[in-house]
């Protein structure tokens, strides 16, 4: 049961993000950032933690749990060294992932030749 609540909670995520930029115009920039700072309140008012065990990693694998990552690592820096924990929590919880994006970026680039497209 655990892999269908991934699926359709992923893909309902993943849907509703694409209606965004069909039906709006927003750019995807935009959505991702809508969709990071959603996840971020929403594990701010600690509503995070019961979606995520309900729906795994159809959860956390979005843009949405990037951003209960971020919360989370504020919270915790914020109790650990007061105020200044406000900014280096984000960083210290985001950096692996941020550097696992980077790196298989920059690993995909040099495997595949990337064509620029006219617009």
């Amino acid at each position: 049961m655990d892999y269908i609540n991934a699926f359709w909670v992923g893909g309902l995520i993943c849907a509703l993000s694409q209606i965004l930029l069909d039906r709006t115009k927003l750019l995807p920039g935009r959505v991702m950032v809508i969709l990071v700072c959603l996840g971020a309140v929403v594990s701010f008012f600690g509503l995070y933690e019961p979606f995520a065990e309900y729906a795994k990693e159809g959860a956390n694998v979005p843009l949405l749990g990037y951003g209960n990552i971020l919360m989370k690592g504020v919270k915790e820096a914020v109790d650990k060294d007061g105020f200044i924990g406000l900014f280096k929590g984000g960083f210290t919880n985001g950096a692996v992932g941020c550097s696992a994006a980077l790196i298989f970026g920059y690993l995909a680039s040099l495997i595949f030749r990337s064509k620029t497209t006219k617009a």
